[in-house]
C-alpha cells in the first residue's frame, strides 16, 4: 500500500503550478470565482494502478496534494500486480479489502458491468467516469524478427509465423487482458496485415511489468502493452517497436478513471471531487513543463521502480523504435488533456467502437445491445458537472468524437457501427 503527503513547500511549489495550468483553461466566470462544489460525503476511496505511465495522473494527484485540495485527503492510491488482480480487488470493493475503482483498461468496464470477465459471470456494476489518456501504447517484436521490415505493417510476419506453424511450434503473442485495450490493438494490427489473430497466432496474456523479462528469455515473438515496457525494451537490446498504436489510430483513447457504480452512487459529491482532482493532475501532466518532473515521479521505486529513460522519450513523442528508425513528433506523445479537455472526457463513441470490437473478435454476441451498455456505464455527466466546478469551458462536448479513421483506411462511424464490421475481412464473430 502507498500513501505519499506531500510537505507544505512542495505542496505550494506545485500547486502555484497547477493553479496557473487551470487558470488557463478557465473561463471568466463572475468576478473569477469557480462553480460551487458540493461537500463530499467521505474523504477518502481506494484507487488501484497498473506500473504504466498513463496512471501518472492519480499518482501525481497524490503527490502534488490535489485530493486533499479538493476534500478528499485520505485518498490510497495502491499498486496491482495485474489486471487480473485489479479485476479481483475491484469485485471485492474497499469494504472487503479491494478497491473501489481506478487506472483501467477502458473496455474492462464493459467487461466488468456485462460479468464476461468476472466469477460466475456476476456482473459488476461500473461506470467510466473520465479518459485518463490518448495513444503512446507499443507494439513490439522479437529481435530475431529485424530483418522482416515488420513496421506499421504486420504484412511481413505472415510468412514467418507461417513457417513457425507448419513446424509445429507456437507462435506466442502476449497481449495484457483478453478484450482490453491492447488485445484490441495487436488484434487490429495482425489483421491489417493479413494475419488472422484467432487462428494464424497463439494470443497470450502477461501482466504489463512482466512483459520484457518474458520476451528476454523467448515466450513470445510479439506483445502489446503501455508505456515504459516498449521502450525498456528497445533499451535494453531484447526487441523493437514495430508501431506505437498511435500510428495505428491517432488520438486512440486508452485507460480511463473506473468506479463501482455502487460506490460513486453513494457518494456522488465525493465522485466529482475526485474527478476535478485528477482532470486537474491531468492538465498538470500535458504541460510540457512539467514532463522531467512526471517522469522522475512515477519512475519512483514506491510507484512504477522504472528508470526515468525508460519513461521520459515516449511521453514526449521522442521514439528510438530499437530498428535504426527514430522519430521526434508531439503527435504521438502520450496525451492527458488536450486543448480544452478533449482528451479527459469520456466520449461515448470511442466507447460504442471498443464495444464493437469486442464484437468483432467474438467477445461480446452480435445481438448485444451496444448502446444500452454504453449508455448505462458512461457517466460523461459527471465529467460535465467536474469540468464546471473547475470553471472549465464544456461548449462542444457531446456523445460523439465523430468519424474515426485508422492507419490501413478504414472508418468507424459511431452512428453505423455494422457498416464497420461489415467492412472488416478478418473476424471471429459468425
Amino acid at each position: 500500500m502507498t500513501l505519499i503527503r506531500s510537505t507544505r513547500r512542495s505542496f505550494l511549489k506545485s500547486g502555484l503550478g497547477i493553479a496557473a495550468t487551470v487558470a488557463a483553461a478557465r473561463i471568466a466566470l463572475p468576478g473569477g470565482a469557480w462553480a460551487a462544489t458540493a461537500t463530499p460525503e467521505v474523504t477518502g476511496a481506494k484507487l488501484g494502478y497498473i506500473a504504466l505511465t498513463d496512471s501518472a495522473p492519480l499518482i501525481i494527484a497524490l503527490e502534488k496534494g490535489l485530493f486533499a485540495k479538493h476534500g478528499m485527503p485520505d485518498v490510497l492510491v495502491e499498486k496491482q500486480a495485474s489486471w487480473g488482480a485489479t479485476r479481483d480487488n475491484m469485485a471485492l470493493g474497499s469494504a472487503a479489502g479491494g478497491i473501489d475503482g481506478g487506472h483501467i483498461l477502458r473496455p474492462k468496464v464493459h467487461l466488468y458491468a456485462t460479468g464476461k470477465v468476472m466469477q460466475n459471470n456476476q456482473p459488476l456494476p461500473m461506470y467510466t467516469l473520465l479518459n485518463l489518456n490518448d495513444q503512446c501504447q507499443g507494439i513490439s517484436v522479437a529481435q530475431s524478427y529485424a530483418d522482416t521490415g515488420v513496421g506499421l505493417s504486420a504484412a511481413p510476419l505472415k510468412d514467418a509465423f507461417a513457417a513457425k506453424r507448419a513446424a509445429g511450434a507456437e507462435v506466442p503473442v502476449a497481449i495484457t487482458f483478453p478484450g482490453g485495450t491492447h488485445d484490441l490493438w495487436m488484434r487490429y494490427w495482425l489483421a491489417a496485415g493479413g494475419i488472422d489473430p484467432t487462428t494464424d497466432v497463439d494470443m497470450i496474456v502477461v501482466p504489463p511489468p512482466q512483459m520484457v523479462a518474458n520476451m528476454k528469455v523467448g515466450n513470445m515473438e510479439a506483445f502489446c502493452v503501455g508505456e515504459p515496457w516498449n521502450e525498456q525494451l528497445v533499451n535494453q537490446g531484447i526487441g523493437f517497436t514495430a508501431a506505437t498504436t498511435g500510428e495505428v489510430w491517432s488520438n486512440h483513447p486508452e485507460k480511463v478513471l473506473g468506479m463501482r457504480a455502487d460506490w460513486v452512487d453513494a457518494n456522488p459529491n465525493a465522485t466529482v471531487a475526485l474527478m476535478m482532482a485528477v482532470m486537474e493532475a491531468q492538465m498538470w501532466c500535458d504541460d510540457a513543463a512539467n514532463k522531467d518532473e512526471m517522469a522522475e515521479i512515477v519512475g519512483k521505486r514506491q510507484w512504477y521502480n522504472v528508470p526515468v529513460k525508460d519513461i521520459i522519450g515516449r511521453i514526449k513523442g521522442d521514439i528510438n523504435y530499437g530498428n535504426g528508425r527514430t522519430v521526434s513528433d508531439p503527435k504521438l506523445a502520450m496525451k492527458f488533456w488536450g486543448a480544452k479537455g478533449e482528451t479527459s472526457f469520456p466520449w461515448k463513441s470511442l466507447d460504442t467502437w471498443f464495444v464493437t470490437e469486442n464484437k468483432r473478435w467474438g467477445t461480446f454476441g452480435g445481438d448485444l445491445d451496444t448502446k444500452a451498455l454504453v449508455d448505462s456505464t458512461n457517466r460523461s455527466d459527471l465529467w460535465l458537472q467536474a469540468a464546471a466546478g473547475l470553471g472549465l469551458d464544456t461548449a462542444g462536448f457531446g456523445d460523439s468524437r465523430g468519424v474515426e479513421t485508422f492507419f490501413d483506411g478504414k472508418t468507424f462511424d459511431p452512428a453505423n457501427p455494422d457498416a464497420y464490421l461489415d467492412s472488416l475481412s478478418i473476424k471471429a464473430m459468425a
